[in-house]
């Protein structure tokens, strides 16, 4: 006769064990072997832990997942013995032995006793991870070679050179310390100009003086902020399939430039990017700050649902301030709890919850000079635009198509055809429905005047197939269009605010946007928090750059050091976390972290520290017994040889050759590019009208930057995709990047106006030429054999091509490897 299923489950158990289960035996083995969240051993379901009794017993998001006495009413059961794979625990595994159900089934009916104490972290615990104790000025070391150090800086980095028994290198060349400087400082290299005015200066301060002169340049702020907008992962795009153009987008990269000029103390810097909105009385450039949070990627997929879009871009923002502040990946942290940080799921949503408390809002934000003009001719615009909109009967014909919208959104199903017209204006009109759902008369003038815009422009079934009728719309969207044209030019921003109506946060289940968990408020993580929990994004904007958070500031100056010398003092500057690498000077890091808060968290000042450093100063030649022992130049007994970004390649050889535009700021720009790159993007819709003028030489900082069909030669030299926050760029070396500065337009362009300017500013003599020519590219004059090589060069290429013979020295110079490098 054949045993039951529940007789031979026990039958089982008792032969694995003789007494009741126990724990520590043979119900935690079971636990800690198999997953019951996503990965590893620690058993986290939507921040549950199993093999924890108090966290276990006070349940997850659905009640209990252990109820003692009762394993029918355990939802670890129902999990276990689920009959879809999908709902089953462990996830993508096999199905747990009968034997061991039967043993976790005997345990928890048997009360589900864990032993007093002890819970899956009852392992001796590790002390705190070194990022993320509390910052402590440490005392400047004692070294030796006192005469070398210039600052602070130079005993931390001194005394671990000492350590090993080196020596630091040389003080580089005066030439090649002021193009680095420049370079660093401004991004571009000194003129001939400069140059002989620095070399000319035989005081003590020379170099000083002419440090503060490039901190003080507007150069300053457009070097600056392209290392600020790789981590906004800022963009002139939306991105995705339709990859729309975001014609306003600049203004924000405006905002940046100009709080680095203005050397904006790093905290209200923070403050104004998260945060500025809810500054109290909070003016209109406070509000562009926001524009860092409006970086993300807008899907305008039609098919894709609108909760799960902005789901992704809350995940994007939460993701992005994390690495930017916090130098942490609290994205691992989006479906269960970080498998290395102390970061849990609940902290990640709670962190979230800040973001969607808040709506995207588009503002006026005119640059000075454009509210008058603007002003003064706006009355007579809006009373044609109130004239032919009259005309073509559109007051008439839009309540009948709102109307039927509106249906749409309250009994969806009932009219396809409107069904699908509202799908489609969710994707392509931001807020779409709450503008909808607003009266005329009490909507925002910029949200009606878009209403009425996309209706003539996609009235969808309201018109049909009537062809007079769409006639006549195309017509009128045609005057509209060279309506517009003639109102003056006012600048607007893009920018977030609080939504008074926004819903609780919640987390969601395995990351899922449509799985609802518990309801959370915001807060910064757990670890972090300290006394107080900051309720609103200004209060945890201040959180961030206060004492209780030990990470702002270290992590901010570690990516200055990056900036200067190739790599931070803790390499893995996107990651401070335990699997990042650990700081190669920890004292030198807390020290900068605690100078940098102390001295007004300003950028400026910092940057200066760094830069009059002997540690800086170095010579960056490789010395063959150190090499070999630190390959990386991890003690820093040199300065770093760094391949330029790939902005400053470009400006280097429009500078070189005179063509730069100087203006700051303004609107992004379209430069040559190879014919067919912006035809790859969707549809062919993106045109890229090649620009003509000064606009063709703006710095690559303003160039136009497509998400899906990005400018090729900044890609081709590392520029990162703008999708998502990058901390630090690759530096590759292809045979692409030589083709580009060979046959690249704005490349031959530089070198016929390098080989005009050399032709009219340097005397008629080869020789003088040349040296003039290097004075312009590199800063230096040319060693002998370089004068003799080069002159035989022009002399070869004269006999083929007299009128090109400046033009091809001049396109050698473009090229080296010397040119495109920072010493």
């Amino acid at each position: 006769m054949s045993m039951t299923p529940r007789i031979a489950l026990l039958f089982a158990a008792v032969s694995l064990h003789a007494a009741a289960p126990d724990f520590a035996r043979d119900v935690r083995p079971i636990l800690q072997k198999r997953c019951f969240g996503c990965h590893g051993a620690a058993m986290q379901s939507n921040g549950l832990r199993l093999d924890n009794g108090p966290a276990a017993l006070k349940g997850g998001y659905a009640g209990p997942a252990i109820v003692p006495g009762d394993a029918a009413a355990s939802r670890i059961m129902h999990r276990i013995t689920a009959a879809k794979a999908q709902e089953r625990m462990p996830p993508g595994e096999t199905p747990l032995p009968d034997a061991e159900i039967a043993v976790l089934r005997e345990w928890i009916d048997d009360g589900a006793v864990y032993p007093a104490g002890e819970t899956a972290a009852s392992a001796k615990a590790k002390p705190p991870h070194w990022a993320y104790q509390p910052i402590r000025r440490p005392e400047l070391p004692a070294v030796r070679q006192q005469g070398w150090a210039k600052n602070g800086i130079d005993r931390f980095v001194l005394a671990r050179l000492e350590k090993e028994g080196w020596t630091p290198s040389p003080e580089a060349a005066r030439s090649t310390l002021l193009r680095r400087a420049s370079l660093d400082l401004t991004g571009l290299p000194p003129t001939p100009e400069e140059a002989a005015r620095f070399l000319a200066d035989s005081s003590p301060d020379a170099y000083e003086h002419a440090v503060d002169r490039l901190l003080e340049s507007p150069r300053y702020g457009e070097k600056w902020a392209r290392h600020w907008l790789d981590l906004a992962h800022y963009a002139d795009s939306d991105g995705y399939e339709k990859d729309l153009a975001r014609p306003w987008a600049w203004r924000y990269r405006n905002w940046v430039i100009d709080a680095l000029n203005r050397d904006m103390p790093f905290d209200e810097f923070t403050i104004e990017q998260l945060a500025g909105d809810e500054l109290p009385d909070a003016t209109v450039e406070q509000r562009v700050g926001t524009g860092f949070l409006r970086n993300t990627l807008t899907n305008r997929e039609a098919g894709v649902d609108r909760g799960e879009a902005r789901f992704e871009q809350l995940v994007n923002r939460t993701n992005t301030v994390g690495a930017v502040w916090l130098g942490m990946a609290v994205g691992c942290a989006q479906c269960h709890d970080h498998k290395y940080d102390p970061i849990t799921q609940r902290d990640y949503y709670r962190l979230m919850a800040y973001f969607d408390r808040a709506e995207e809002k588009d503002i006026d934000a005119p640059l000075p000079g454009e509210r008058g003009p603007y002003e003064t001719a706006f009355p007579a615009y809006r009373a044609e635009r109130t004239r032919l909109l009259e005309e073509y009967e559109v007051p008439a014909m839009m309540p009948v198509w709102e109307s039927r919208l509106r249906e749409a959104i309250d009994t969806p199903g009932k009219t396809p055809e409107w069904d699908f017209a509202l799908t489609s204006m969710k994707a392509m009109f931001d807020g779409a429905v709450k503008v909808l759902q607003t009266p005329a008369d009490r909507r925002d003038s910029r949200d009606q005047r878009r209403l009425v815009d996309y209706f003539v422009e996609r009235n969808g079934p309201a018109i049909g197939l009537d062809k007079a009728k769409l006639d006549r719309l195309k017509e009128l969207r045609k005057k509209l269009q060279a309506l517009d044209r003639t109102l003056p030019h006012f600048t607007q921003a893009y920018t977030i605010a609080d939504d008074p109506d926004a819903a609780p946060s919640h987390i969601r289940l395995r990351g899922n946007w449509d799985r609802m968990g518990v309801e959370v408020t915001p807060g910064a993580p757990a670890f972090l928090e300290g006394r107080k929990t900051p309720a609103t994004r200004l209060e945890f904007a201040r959180w961030l750059v206060s004492p209780e958070n030990p990470l702002t500031a270290r992590v901010a100056v570690n990516r200055a050091w990056q900036e200067f010398f190739g790599k931070g003092l803790v390499r893995t500057s996107e990651d401070f976390g335990v699997m990042g690498e650990k700081p190669s000077h920890p004292g030198l890091l807390d020290w900068l972290a605690s100078e940098f808060a102390a001295n007004g968290w300003s950028m400026k000042r910092l940057h200066k520290s760094v830069v009059m450093s002997a540690t800086y100063r170095q010579a960056s030649r490789t010395r063959p017994g150190i090499q070999s022992k630190d390959p990386e130049n991890t003690l820093l007994a040199r300065q770093a040889r760094l391949r330029l970004p790939a902005e400053l390649v470009r400006d280097s050889a429009l500078a070189a050759a005179g063509l730069l535009d100087p203006r700051v700021g303004g609107p992004s720009v379209k430069p040559p590019q190879p014919a067919g790159v912006a035809e790859l993007g969707y549809g062919g819709a993106n045109k890229w009208v090649a620009a003509t003028g000064p606009d063709r030489y703006r710095r690559g900082l303003y160039i136009h930057f497509q998400r899906t069909t990005p400018y090729p030669m900044l890609m081709n030299f590392d520029s990162p995709d703008s999708n998502v926050t990058c901390s630090r760029r690759g530096r590759s070396n292809t045979s692409l990047q030589a083709l580009n500065l060979m046959n690249d337009v704005v490349f031959h362009e530089a070198a016929k106006a390098l080989a005009d300017r050399l032709e009219k500013e340097a005397p008629a003599g080869v020789g003088e030429r040349i040296d003039y020519a290097y004075r312009v590219t590199l800063g230096r004059a040319p060693a002998g054999k370089e004068r003799e090589r080069l002159a035989a060069f022009h002399d070869e290429q004269a006999r083929l091509d007299p009128a090109a013979a400046w033009t091809a020295v001049s396109r050698v110079l473009l090229n080296l490897d010397e040119f495109v490098t920072r010493e």
